[in-house]
C-alpha cells in the first residue's frame, strides 16, 4: 500500500474507533443522564403514557388521571381541590414538567421507580396495564381545609406540626392556584399558565416553605430559650432589671415599648404584653454567638427538607450588638419561614425535643404493597424538658391573661400556649406591617399539634387593626380545633 493510502485507511480507522468511542459513550456512560434530561421529549411522553399514581390524604387521593386526547400525551393530571392542596402537591403539567411532591416523586408516581420492577415485569406477563404507585401524606385534610378557608382571601400561610413525630399536618399558602388549570397541552393551559406568571401576587409562590418574613415578636420565645439555657434567666416570675428607656447599644435610640407596664416586667409578663425593651435587653445580656447557636439548633440558617426544600430561615452571624438586640425581637436582619416558627413552637411544645419535619408518610406500590415506610426523627434538642417547660407556662399565660386570647380553645383538658407578633418592614417600616401568631394545644398525653400562622396582607384591614391575635390567632385556633377533633 502507497504512503497516501496508508494514511488515508489510518484516518479512516481513527474515525470510526472515535465513532464507536462516542456510541459507546452514550449508550453506557450517558445513558441514565439523556433518558432522564428534562429536554428529552420522550420523558414527558413517558410520565404521561399510563395512568399516574396518587397522592393520598386520609387514606383517599387529591390526585387522579383523565384521558387527555391528546396524540402524545395520554393521560392528563386532575386535582381535587386543587388550590388548597397546591403547596402540597406541587403541579404535574405535561408542558411545564412538574415540582414538588409531583417532581421528587415521580418515580414512584409513574410506576418507573426501580423499586417497582417487579410490579413492572409482572404486568408484563399479565397483560395489566402499567400503573403508578401511591404517595400516602402525613396532611390532614380537616386542618389543611381549616387553614385554607381561615386565610381566605388573605395573603399569607399556615403550618401545622404533630410535635411528637414531626409530621406535617397542614400547609396552606395563599393566594393559591388550581394545579388542573394547566396540566394539560393545549392552548388554554398555556394561557392559564402564563397568566400565573405574570401576576403580581406570585400565588404559584409557596409562601409556608419559600417565603422568608420577619418574625416580629414571635421571635421573642426563641430570645426567651436562649436567655433560660445560658443561665441568664432563672425565675421566670422575678423581676428583670430592663428600665423603660433601655437604649439600644452603640446607638442613643431607645427601645420603643407598645406595651405598658415593661419597665422591670417579669419574663412571662414581657412575653404576655410583648415586651421589646425585656427581649431586646435579653438578647444583648446572651450575646450574639449564643443567640445564633440557639437559633441555630431551632433550624435556622440551614434549608429544611420536608421532602420538599424549605428556604434557609436567618438570623444574622455578623450582627453588631445594636444588630443582635434588634434581631432578637425578630427585627433587623432577621427572617423565618412559618416552617420554621412552627418548628420552635412544637420543640417548645415537645419538652424541648425538635423533630425533623416530614409530609410524606408511605410510598406504596401499585398493588399497594409497603415500599417505604418514613418513620420520626430527631433532629435536635433545643432546649431541656426544665426549660421547655417553664416557655410553656409562659406562652400559655400569653393566652389565658396576654395578647393571644383569641386562640384559646376553651375546651377541657386542653392547655393552649401561644405567641403574637406584628412585624414591621419595609424602609422606616413604612409597608403594612405582618400580622403573626404561633400556638400550640396540650393534654396530659402531650401536644398533638403545633401551628405557624403568618398574614401578609389583608384586605380592607385598618393598618392600626393588623396584629397578629386580631388576625392570626382565629386561624390558629381553626387549624387545632381541628387537629383536636380529628384526635378525639
Amino acid at each position: 500500500m502507497n504512503k497516501p493510502l496508508r494514511r488515508v485507511a489510518i484516518f479512516c480507522g481513527l474515525l470510526v474507533l472515535a465513532l464507536l468511542l462516542r456510541d459507546n459513550w452514550l449508550q453506557f456512560v450517558r445513558a441514565d443522564e439523556l433518558t432522564s434530561h428534562p429536554k428529552n421529549r420522550r420523558v414527558q411522553i413517558e410520565r404521561y403514557a399510563n395512568e399516574r399514581g396518587n397522592i393520598i390524604v386520609d387514606g383517599k387521593p387529591i390526585t387522579g388521571s383523565v384521558d387527555s386526547k391528546d396524540t402524545f400525551y395520554k393521560f392528563k393530571r386532575t386535582y381535587i381541590d386543587g388550590p388548597m392542596w397546591a403547596p402540597v402537591t406541587g403541579y404535574a403539567s405535561q408542558a411545564y414538567d412538574a415540582n414538588q411532591i409531583e417532581k421528587i416523586e415521580d418515580g414512584i408516581l409513574t410506576g418507573n421507580d426501580d423499586r417497582l420492577f417487579f410490579d413492572r415485569t409482572l404486568a408484563m406477563f399479565t397483560g395489566e396495564q402499567k400503573k403508578g404507585g401511591d404517595v400516602v401524606t402525613t396532611l390532614n385534610g380537616a386542618a389543611q381545609k381549616a387553614a385554607f378557608e381561615g386565610l381566605g382571601k388573605k395573603t399569607g400561610a399556615v403550618v401545622a406540626i404533630e410535635p411528637t413525630t414531626g409530621k406535617i399536618l397542614a400547609l396552606a399558602s395563599t393566594p393559591s392556584y388550581d394545579p388542573s388549570s394547566f396540566a394539560g397541552y393545549s392552548g388554554e393551559d398555556e394561557k392559564a399558565w402564563v397568566a400565573l406568571e405574570k401576576d403580581k401576587n406570585k400565588p404559584k409562590l409557596n409562601r409556608a416553605l419559600r417565603e422568608t418574613y420577619p418574625p416580629g415578636s414571635v421571635f421573642k420565645v426563641v430570645t426567651a430559650a436562649a436567655a433560660l439555657e445560658n443561665g441568664k434567666v432563672t425565675d421566670i416570675n422575678a423581676a428583670t432589671d430592663t428600665p423603660e428607656g433601655w437604649k439600644i447599644p452603640l446607638s442613643n435610640r431607645e427601645m420603643i415599648n407598645h406595651a405598658q407596664g415593661c419597665a422591670n416586667a417579669t419574663l412571662t409578663r414581657a412575653l404576655e404584653v410583648s415586651c421589646n425593651s425585656v427581649f431586646a435587653k435579653l438578647g444583648d445580656d446572651v450575646g450574639r454567638d449564643k443567640m445564633v447557636e440557639m437559633a441555630e439548633k431551632f433550624g435556622f440558617n440551614a434549608e429544611q427538607f420536608t421532602p420538599v426544600r424549605s428556604s434557609a430561615s436567618v438570623y444574622d452571624k455578623k450582627a453588631d450588638r445594636g444588630g443582635n438586640a434588634l434581631s432578637s425581637i425578630g427585627q433587623f436582619n432577621t427572617a423565618t419561614t412559618p416552617l420554621q416558627m412552627a418548628m420552635v413552637t412544637a420543640a417548645i411544645a415537645n419538652d424541648g425535643k425538635l423533630m425533623q419535619p416530614y409530609m410524606i408518610d408511605q410510598l406504596r406500590a401499585p398493588n399497594v404493597d409497603l415500599v417505604k415506610q418514613n418513620e420520626p426523627k430527631e433532629m435536635s434538642r433545643p432546649v431541656s424538658p426544665k426549660n421547655a417547660q417553664l416557655l410553656q407556662q409562659m406562652m400559655e399565660s400569653v393566652v389565658t391573661k396576654g395578647t393571644g386570647g383569641n386562640a384559646d380553645l376553651h375546651m377541657d383538658g386542653v392547655r393552649v400556649g401561644g405567641k403574637t407578633g406584628t412585624a414591621q418592614h419595609g424602609e422606616k417600616n413604612a409597608k403594612r406591617p405582618y400580622a403573626w401568631f404561633i400556638s400550640y394545644a396540650k393534654t396530659a398525653e402531650g401536644s398533638p399539634v403545633a401551628v405557624a400562622v403568618v398574614v401578609e396582607d389583608s384586605q380592607g384591614t385598618d393598618r392600626e387593626d393588623i396584629s397578629g391575635g386580631g388576625l392570626a390567632a382565629p386561624i390558629a385556633k381553626a387549624v387545632m380545633k381541628a387537629v383536636m377533633k380529628t384526635k378525639g
